[in-house]
């Protein structure tokens, strides 16, 4: 059974913002070309988002001293991590649940 999506309708929008980007630019670019031009796409589409916001990480009683960036974080709730990639790799799934975490 399938497990259902949790904000789907601000996950499709997020997925044809995408799609949009991809569509226009293809492949083969850095992840910073790609970043802008999702910006541009959200602010366009008056999609709410924080670039690269900032979030500590924790180590059993301590914060440590170095933080983690998401690439984006669209709706107040979902962390988008952009990757340019031909491949998604067990490191990139086991980095975004860290960032869940």
């Amino acid at each position: 059974m399938d497990e259902p999506i949790l904000f789907k309708e601000e996950s499709y929008t997020i997925v044809g913002t995408c799609m949009e980007v991809h569509n226009n630019l293809g492949c083969g670019f850095a992840e910073i070309v790609y970043k802008d031009a999702l910006e541009y796409e959200f602010n366009k589409r008056h999609i709410p988002f924080e670039r690269e916001k900032k979030y500590s990480a924790r180590y059993k009683d301590i914060v440590l001293p170095h933080y983690f960036y998401a690439d984006f974080v669209v709706f107040n709730e979902i962390i988008l991590e952009i990757k340019s990639v031909s491949q998604f790799t067990n490191e990139f799934t086991a980095q975004c649940i860290n960032y869940l975490k």
